[in-house]
């Protein structure tokens, strides 16, 4: 079955199934920079408003982290790093969350622990907001992927960190090839990006209950992406309102992998 028809089959499974929506849904997408989580959002969100949903994206470094002018000031000031977004005709070289050592390690666990408390708020925002989908642009995830979670210390810290943050009913990792992802972001150095994937692997493991979307083609990751959603957001026998009882971070569940969709027939 051709990529095309894979997309009028299932966006027809999407507005059969899109009615049975009844309460506000929540998504995360967590990975290394240049995974295409930007792209990948933009996408599914089209798609669902194509078909009358609501869908609000909430932008992480906009939205939630705080202390961020302090935070991009002392990645330019202190330690020399280049400001803005790079792209592959204008590289850039940023020092922030790639430097290590113990006295940033501490000022980070502060600061994300400032994080985690904003995204409670932002979630009981979102639960309210009405809208049929909200989906977060990064999540607390990617800040504790930039910890040494092979250490205990930060593992336990990770754990603690899990019990104060609300959880999205989907969590998407999307896993990229470092070299790959570089090249459409070139911000941080390819060894970093390599380590941070790691923490990445690392911190699906030791959390659990999240859904990793295995690195292949952009085409495929939309077409996986979007069947996923179609399976999972569509919450007809879950009650109406979760706003009274937030699901606080639970380390049960296990690690869902997604590879390519060219495997298996598009769902109907």
């Amino acid at each position: 079955m051709g990529y095309q028809q894979q997309m009028k089959d299932q966006r027809g499974s999407l507005m059969r199934n899109s009615r049975q929506i009844d309460r506000t849904n929540l998504a995360s997408f967590s990975g290394i920079d240049g995974a295409g989580k930007s792209t990948q959002i933009e996408v599914l969100r089209a798609r669902l408003e194509t078909v009358g949903r609501k869908v609000v994206v909430v932008r992480f470094w906009d939205d939630i982290a705080r202390l961020t002018r302090l935070r991009e000031g002392a990645g330019h000031t202190i330690f020399k790093g280049d400001k803005g977004v790079g792209t592959p005709s204008t590289p850039i070289e940023r020092r922030d969350k790639n430097v290590s050592s113990w006295a940033m390690t501490g000022v980070r666990l502060f600061i994300y622990f400032i994080d985690a408390v904003s995204v409670r708020g932002a979630v009981k925002r979102a639960l309210n907001s009405g809208a049929d989908l909200v989906i977060f642009d990064r999540y607390i995830y990617d800040e504790l992927a930039n910890l040494t979670l092979r250490n205990s210390a930060m593992r336990a810290y990770a754990r603690l960190i899990m019990t104060i943050v609300p959880r999205p009913d989907i969590s998407y990792v999307l896993d990229a090839d470092p070299l790959k992802a570089r090249a459409r972001k070139p911000e941080y150095p390819l060894e970093f990006l390599c380590t941070n994937r790691q923490s990445y692997q690392t911190l699906c493991d030791l959390i659990g209950g999240m859904t990793v979307i295995a690195a292949m083609p952009v085409e495929d990751v939309k077409l996986a992406v979007f069947r996923h959603a179609l399976e999972h957001f569509s919450f007809s026998n879950r009650p109406h309102s979760r706003t009274a009882g937030i699901a606080l971070g639970d380390p049960g569940g296990e690690v869902a992998t997604i590879d390519s969709p060219q495997a298996s027939q598009a769902p109907s």
